[in-house]
């Protein structure tokens, strides 16, 4: 029988992480077997590796919510897909489009749902994928799952936006640098935050309106105002969490928007309620977004040429290395291990 080779977690820590020989599986009825090209890391998959994110988490895994791969064979009933089409997984498998229901946002893969992507082989439902847009390679494609969508859902779904707006955004990770790159589609003005000055002229060629260094501006609200939005940002992109929400609430106009999408910082922040009552913000959560959502974000991309911030691509037996960059924060946009190539 053919083997797939999978990167599995059997226990919590990077050391616990380790290649697992499987057998290739056959698709029927509505499957798609896709080879996996490329997969990228987000914070979450880090946090699972290490226990933070799930400390209940059945074992062994296969991480990585986020995959791009070629379809090998389909099953009887499969209309969408052939042998030969490049594809991207979706990461709500279960949330078509409108609402989201507990039920819905539960289904994820790389943790609570099951297996990821992190393997040479896997089967999909045909809905919980789409065609790679052709501009992209495959490891470009890989990046949008998760944080591409999330940002697509904060800047342009959960929003007003309207060209002329503000966004201010956190740092130079994956979803800061797709929000920055949506924001700007829309005609919107951005300030972009770093803990650097060399992340800050890495990402120039964003265009950032207004760019600031927070270590060296720790009440960074204050200093947007002054130099970027007198009366506010319109919308914060919020990924710091426990450090960072405080100013966040400073720096929103009122009536504007939060998005709260991340806990880099830590997950328990405590808030200035008369900051978000006496000003009517909103304080909107954003977990990723539905396949319609990511349909539309597709189209955009295709439209507007826009190409995914890639930092570090990794061969598939440098999996550990990958999780260890990640974890060092060291990063610009997004990190891709290239399942396609090992020594």
């Amino acid at each position: 029988m053919p083997q797939a080779r999978a990167v599995v977690i059997d226990g919590f820590g990077i050391d616990n992480l380790r290649f697992d020989d499987r057998t290739v599986p056959a698709p029927t009825g509505r499957e798609v077997l896709v080879r996996i090209d490329a997969v990228s890391l987000n914070f979450r998959d880090y946090l699972l590796m290490n226990g933070t994110y799930n400390p209940r988490q059945d074992m062994p895994v296969v991480p990585c919510s986020d995959g791009a791969g070629t379809v090998e064979a389909v099953g009887d009933a499969v209309t969408a897909f052939k042998p030969g089409d490049r594809v991207v997984s979706v990461f709500m498998r279960n949330w078509p489009a409108g609402e989201a229901s507990a039920e819905m946002l539960a289904e994820t893969r790389g943790g609570p749902g099951g297996d990821g992507f992190l393997v040479s082989h896997t089967l999909c439902d045909e809905s919980a994928l789409l065609t790679v847009p052709e501009s992209l390679s495959q490891n470009e494609a890989a990046t949008l799952p998760c944080a591409a969508i999330t940002a697509w859902n904060a800047v342009v779904e959960e929003t007003d936006l309207r060209p002329g707006g503000t966004v201010l955004l956190q740092g130079t990770g994956g979803v800061s640098l797709f929000a920055a790159q949506f924001a700007k589609i829309l005609g919107a003005r951005v300030a972009l935050l770093s803990s650097s000055d060399e992340k800050l002229d890495a990402v120039s060629d964003l265009e950032p309106d207004f760019t600031l260094n927070y270590r060296n501006t720790p009440k960074w609200a204050r200093a947007v105002r002054e130099e970027f939005a007198p009366d506010g940002v319109d919308l914060v992109v919020e990924v710091g969490g426990e450090a960072t929400l405080e100013q966040s609430l400073r720096v929103v106009r009122a009536s504007g928007t939060i998005a709260m999408i991340g806990v880099l910082s830590g997950a328990i922040a405590p808030v200035n309620l008369p900051l978000v009552v006496m000003r009517r913000v909103r304080l909107q959560g954003v977990t990723c977004g539905s396949r319609q959502d990511m349909e539309r974000m597709l189209a955009a991309i295709r439209h507007h040429g826009i190409k995914p911030k890639i930092s570090h691509v990794f061969q598939f037996d440098q999996f550990r290395e990958a999780f260890e960059t990640m974890g060092s924060g060291g990063h610009i946009g997004k990190i891709v291990i290239d399942v396609s190539r090992q020594a």
